[in-house]
Formats: C-alpha cells, sequence, structure tokens
C-alpha cells in the first residue's frame, strides 16, 4: 500500500487560490441575493430548475435530482417556498407517493425580480475578470470536475436517501 499521494508546491497554490476563489464567489453571490432579493441562492436555483421545466413543474425526484440534492433536504427547501407561497405541491395521480413541485406566479415574479441583480453579480465576479479564452478554459474545467464527481455524489445521495427511508424520515418511490 502506498502513501498519499502529497500535492507539489504548484498544485498547493492552485488548489489553495482555486479553494479560496470558489469560497469567495459563492459567499458574494448568496450575499447579493440575500441582500437584493430576500432569498438564499439555494431557492433561487430551485425557482430557476422549475421556470426552465415544462409547465413550470417537475416531480420531487427530478428536482432533487437536477439540484444535486437529497429529496429530504430539498423538501425542507420546498416547503419554505411554499411558504411564501412562491412554489406548491401538487400529488401525483399515478403514484400516491409521489409529488410535483409547481412554480406559482409569485415565485415567477420573484425569480424575475431577482435575476438581473444576480446575473449582474455573475458576470461582473466571474466573467468580467477573465478573457474569453479562459472562459472556455473554465467550462471545460468545470465539465471535468463535473464528470469525474457526479458518480460520486449520485452515489452519496442513494446512500443518504436509504439511510433516511431506515430512519422513516422518507419513503423511497415506487419503482417502475
Amino acid at each position: 500500500m502506498s502513501g498519499p499521494r502529497w500535492l507539489t508546491d504548484h498544485e498547493q497554490r492552485v488548489w489553495r487560490a482555486y479553494a479560496g476563489a470558489s469560497a469567495i464567489l459563492q459567499t458574494h453571490l448568496e450575499g447579493q441575493l440575500q441582500r437584493d432579493s430576500g432569498m438564499p441562492h439555494t431557492y433561487y436555483e430551485v425557482l430557476v430548475a422549475l421556470s426552465e421545466a415544462p409547465g413550470r413543474r417537475l416531480r420531487m425526484s427530478e428536482l432533487a435530482a437536477v439540484r444535486g440534492s437529497s429529496r429530504s433536504r430539498l423538501s425542507h427547501a420546498v416547503a419554505r417556498l411554499e411558504a411564501k407561497s412562491w412554489v406548491t405541491r401538487e400529488s401525483c395521480p399515478t403514484d400516491k407517493r409521489g409529488a410535483w413541485a409547481v412554480l406559482t406566479d409569485a415565485g415567477l415574479a420573484a425569480l424575475e425580480a431577482a435575476a438581473p441583480g444576480h446575473v449582474a453579480a455573475v458576470r461582473e465576479t466571474l466573467f468580467d475578470p477573465l478573457t474569453p479564452e479562459q472562459v472556455r478554459q473554465l467550462g471545460e474545467i468545470s465539465e471535468a470536475i463535473l464528470a469525474a464527481l457526479r458518480p460520486r455524489c449520485d452515489a452519496a445521495r442513494a446512500a443518504e436517501e436509504a439511510a433516511e427511508c431506515e430512519a422513516g424520515v422518507l419513503e423511497l418511490p415506487k419503482s417502475g
């Protein structure tokens, strides 16, 4: 068994720069949405996913997958969005345990009000400092990282949901 593959000095500098930039960017964007629109980034992303779905509706399990979230975490977020009247849940007629999340007109209006400031913040903090070539490279790098992590994250999310089901927190959807 071999020891750890330590980072080189150059890799350590790149890692720290990436980690710092990612953390500061997320904090900045979260703060902008909270300050200007009164919503956390998580809510914004749920509203975006629903706004882009046919009929502004997704099964809760699909929405969780699109968001890369466990169904129980998503359920908590949707409950808060329901309290704001931005999302409603509808029963699935073909599966009594299934539910749809539906973006309301009020939710769409909240998203439309939040989007210009959020997009301006993303453009100003992420894209404006980069050259077109750096933007292309960032896209390729991000896609490579996602491709490597997605199977691991999907497996971890499935294990978390299985544990929640065993604990009685969440019911598994019917197959088929």
